[in-house]
């Protein structure tokens, strides 16, 4: 218990300020930056590399990212142009498959066509054959 020793608020007090003034006198003691000290130069220099590798890091990256992106540019150009041929391919296709499939219609109506005939010459075969009532009774 620090009131028990006898201090009092003002031996606190000049204990702080004494330990105030050790600290500054300590942090002034230090050199100042001098920019011709070697260590300073070398930090510097060893900064400097660091920044230059990585601007350099940083253009081959934009350099590759440049280069997939051109290279799915033209993968997808590719697949595009696939997927029209394959489109083109497949209109052509139906298209035959509709004419062919006219063809068969027309073809089925032709057949149609002269069964018709066929039955009404037929018809009209059967009733020249036919006797009238004149020349049945005689």
């Amino acid at each position: 218990m620090s009131f028990l020793n006898g201090n009092k608020f003002a031996d606190r007090q000049a204990a702080a300020a004494n330990a105030r003034k050790a600290m500054a006198e300590k942090f002034l003691a230090n050199s100042k930056y001098d920019p011709a000290d070697p260590a300073v130069i070398e930090r510097e220099a060893k900064r400097k590399a660091i920044l230059e590798a990585r601007v350099v890091r940083d253009a081959e990256r934009a350099k590759r990212k440049a280069e997939e992106a051109a290279t799915e540019a033209e993968r997808r150009a590719a697949e595009e142009a696939a997927r029209q041929e394959q489109l083109r391919l497949e209109a052509v296709a139906r298209e035959a498959e509709a004419q062919r499939q006219r063809e068969l219609d027309e073809q089925v109506e032709y057949e149609r066509k002269l069964e018709r005939d066929a039955r009404y010459a037929a018809r009209k075969e059967r009733k020249k054959k036919r006797k009238s009532a004149s020349e049945r009774y005689g």
